[in-house]
């Protein structure tokens, strides 16, 4: 079981305490470099203007990859190679409870395409855009703990 991530627990929760969970597959994805994508959440979302990694909800009889490949080719408009689950994440939004489906995605086809108004950035640790949504944080901490680890056992 994945520990709970509260974020804006000072806000009223929207649904009350039986609200259902909504799963979202979002991905990773990640240069040879190391560097990975932002987006910003468009205008007219919840959070807009918010970084996050991109993806979208799981419709009825998805998969966690189904629905990453067609979430990143309606958004950015590229067409993913593999992807499968790396770490998953709950997280207690005011407006909604999430279960985020970290993937980790090394090859795609296309070139990038905000096809929502977003904006997009490739990053590397510390990330330099601001505000970063609550649910991305985890995920640079787990970023974070793997390059740490890389640099402990390689050497250069």
């Amino acid at each position: 079981m994945t520990d709970l991530l509260v974020a804006h627990g000072d806000r009223q929760r929207e649904g009350g305490p039986g609200r259902p969970v909504v799963d979202v597959a979002v991905g990773v994805l990640l240069q040879a470099d190391g560097q990975f994508l932002l987006t910003s959440r468009p205008d007219g979302k919840v959070y807009a203007g918010y970084w996050e990694f991109p993806g979208g909800k799981l419709e009825a009889g998805e998969t966690v990859e189904q629905a990453l490949r067609r979430e990143l080719q309606e958004e950015l408009g590229i067409t993913i190679g593999e992807a499968a689950v790396w770490k998953t994440q709950m997280v207690d939004y005011p407006h909604a409870l999430v279960r985020l489906h970290f993937c980790k995605v090394w090859q795609w086809q296309g070139d990038l395409q905000m096809r929502e108004g977003q904006s997009h950035a490739w990053q590397a640790l510390p990330v330099q855009v601001v505000p970063v949504l609550p649910g991305t944080v985890p995920v640079l901490t787990w970023l974070a703990q793997e390059r740490q680890f890389d640099r402990a056992t390689h050497k250069d």
